[in-house]
This record gives structure tokens, sequence and C-alpha cells, in this order.
């Protein structure tokens, strides 16, 4: 069954959409293991970035696929379909390990969607990215009006969702949407991740969140976080848990 795999080798994950008959199209099932698998590798140790690219060489994603949500009731279209998505597709966004999509081909629609809710992008010189949802219809709704303005200039994406135009790998390179242009984007994608493996996972981890933060991204959230990771290292913290495990008063000194 077409779905979506996880391979790790040398602390690099590297997930696969795995529907290449039909230029890995996003179903629901494909969208619930993307969840369960960026889940699995948010607790994981091991992993130091995260590769998501797709099967075969004509697609990265082609987008959301049509006969999974073309005979979905509106109401079962918005809360289901968009909002499943937009769960997924954050909780990429939100993982505290590097991510790097490697267009191994055209990312339309929701596959460019999902592209940009990467960390980094390496691009094929033969792929294209493209939002053709005016064509069937309908309007991105996987963010690609939202977090895809943050990473391409406002006219270039109206160009792309009022007119269903391509953009190039040149012109995506030119824009700073991709870092890298590769003939082997998979390849480029894996020597940027094993730089990674030399640098500090908790470093990279929080200028990530400092970005974010700064971009308005669940910006409470992320504050949070780094509040919750600075308290977690101070000694008042550690006296706390002992007090209280051992149901006597803390003596907290401010370290």
């Amino acid at each position: 069954m077409s779905d979506v795999t996880l391979q790790v080798e040398a602390g690099v994950a590297v997930l696969t959409l795995d529907n290449p008959s039909k230029l890995n199209a996003l179903t629901m099932g494909m969208l619930d293991t993307l969840g369960n698998h960026l889940d699995a590798l948010e607790t994981r140790t091991d992993v130091r970035g995260v590769i998501l690219t797709g099967a075969g060489a004509k697609a990265f994603c082609c987008g959301a696929d049509i006969a999974e949500w073309g005979s979905l009731s509106p109401s079962e279209f918005a809360r289901h379909w968009v909002r499943r998505g937009h769960r997924v597709f954050d909780r990429l966004a939100r993982l505290h390990l590097p991510t790097i999509a490697a267009l191994n081909g055209h990312a339309f629609g929701g596959g460019l969607e999902l592209a940009s809710a990467c960390d980094i992008r390496v691009m094929a010189p033969t792929a294209t990215l493209a939002l053709p949802e005016a064509r069937v219809g309908i309007v991105p709704g996987w963010s690609g009006t939202q977090r895809l303005l943050r990473l391409l200039p406002e006219p270039v994406v109206k160009e792309m969702a009022l007119l269903g135009r391509r953009i190039s790998a040149d012109r995506a390179a030119a824009f700073g949407y991709v870092a890298e242009i590769a003939d082997d984007a998979l390849s480029s994608a894996k020597d940027i991740a094993a730089q990674l493996s030399g640098l500090s996972p908790r470093a990279t981890e929080v200028s990530k969140s400092m970005i974010h933060a700064s971009q308005g991204e669940d910006r409470a959230a992320m504050v949070e976080a780094l509040g919750g990771a600075a308290i977690a290292a101070s000694e008042d913290r550690a006296e706390g848990v002992v007090a209280f495990l051992n149901k006597r008063s803390a003596e907290f000194s401010g370290k």
C-alpha cells in the first residue's frame, strides 16, 4: 500500500512519500502515517536531521489526491481534510530537529506547502513549483497563502496562485526559496544533514525555535519551550523536584 516510509542511517532520518504511481499525491492515510513518524522522531536521541523526499524521479509531491477529497461534503472537506493537513504540516514545521526537503521532482499544491514547512530545501534542476488549485476550482488549503508568503515575494505567490504558473528551480533559488540546486537532490540533502552531526543538537534546536518565534509562528509555545528549557537547567528546579518527592519545603537558592 502506498504510504510514507522512514529510514534512519548515521543519524539522518529519511521520510519518503511513497505513492509514485500518483506522483506521490497525499492521501489521508499518508497524512496520518507522516504525522506518526514525526511524533516518533520527536523523541529519538539518535537523529540529528530529517530529510523529506518523494519516491521516483518525476515528483516530490503533486499535492493532495483528488480521489481522496473530491467527494467530501463542504463541512467534511473543511473539518477533516483541510484541518488534518494543517495539523501534520504544523507538526513538521515545529519538529525540534532540522528538516530538509529534497525536491527530487515537481512540488505542486500540497506538495509545495509541505516543502515550505521544512527548514531547508534542495531542488533538482528540472523540478518546478506551482499552486495549481485554481485550475480545479479550489484554493491552497495547507498554508500556501500563509507560510509560503514568508518564503517568497507576495507578487510571486499571487502569480502562482492566481495564474497557476510554475516557478523554475533557478527562479526559486534566486528568491532564496531553495538553498541548493542539485542533480541528485537527495544526495545533496544528505550532505547537508551530515554537516549537522558535528554541530550541537541543542544549539540548532534553540536557534530554530528563536527564528520561528521571531516570525510569529506559535510564538507563545516557542517562548514557553525556551523558558522551560532554561528553568530545567537550574538548581532551583532540581531542588523543587527533590523537595516535592521527599514531601518537604523547598529551599530555593536562585541558581
